[in-house]
């Protein structure tokens, strides 16, 4: 998970301090950690099935997306604009933590040796590095 979590914050920052993204809004990338932070943890955890939030705190933090309701016919210019911005962030963390649990995957499907043994064969059984065996 901590793996997970500095890829995730590497690609976030991996375009300097101050960039202007592929939809035309300028970022200081220091000022959208919150925002990582928060995707982060209202996403769920394929290990757990729940958020990091629920586990802090007991509850899911509801976003702006979850206020802004899409039928309402007059919003304000900004709020609008706050909200695609919110939206266009979510869709690029969210793209950025898939990449990195595929990296991690991939790093762990590259090490990941499968044993050459079947049910029923002999082996033997070291104890060196057993360190729970009393007696």
């Amino acid at each position: 998970m901590i793996q997970n979590l500095e890829d995730m914050i590497r690609r976030f920052c991996a375009y300097g301090l101050e960039f202007k993204d592929s939809y035309g809004f300028n970022h200081d990338w220091c000022t959208l950690i919150p925002a990582l932070e928060l995707a982060y943890k209202t996403s769920v955890h394929s290990s757990t099935g729940k958020t990091a939030a629920m586990f802090e705190k007991g509850w899911n933090p509801r976003l702006p997306a979850d206020t802004l309701r899409k039928d309402l016919i007059d919003i304000h210019p900004t709020a609008s604009s706050f909200k695609i911005m919110l939206d266009k962030v979510k869709h690029n963390v969210k793209q950025s933590m898939d990449d990195a649990f595929d990296y991690a995957k991939q790093k762990l499907d590259k090490s990941h040796k499968v044993p050459d043994v079947t049910v029923g064969d002999l082996v033997v059984v070291s104890t060196l590095k057993f360190n729970n065996i009393k007696g």
